[in-house]
């Protein structure tokens, strides 16, 4: 949600990529409530983080704990910020009815939003 978010917000700015510790499918709520604010995250992908090891890039933005204390460690130059958000999938795990699930993911997302909207002055340090 977060590259969708900053893809559609600032994409004259920021060129994201979502990596994590492990790959896998993109979660179906996600991009459920994520084409209810009209962005389309269905085509993206998410990345080994490893593959990015020996790319320049200036900034990791870890979104969960897990990222967090997972990490490997980049080179100095490599900006960090550990912003954390709560997980939907595990959240929303032991709830049967799928709009308390829906909930869960939009509360996430509306986070995620206000937290990339406020991005670029973050990555400036303004």
């Amino acid at each position: 949600m977060a590259e969708g978010w900053a893809r559609n917000l600032h994409f004259d700015k920021i060129n994201a990529f979502s990596a994590g510790i492990s790959t896998g499918p993109l979660d179906p709520l996600a991009v459920k409530v994520m084409k209810e604010e009209g962005i389309d995250i269905s085509g993206q992908e998410t990345h080994a983080l490893k593959d990015f090891l020996q790319r320049k890039i200036d900034w990791i933005i870890t979104v969960c704990d897990t990222a967090a204390r997972q990490c490997p460690t980049f080179p100095p130059e490599v900006n960090v910020i550990c912003q954390r958000f709560d997980n939907p999938p595990e959240l929303a795990r032991n709830l049967e009815d799928e709009e308390d699930k829906l909930a869960v993911y939009r509360r996430v997302r509306d986070e995620i939003k206000t937290f990339v909207e406020g991005l670029p002055e973050k990555l400036l340090g303004k």
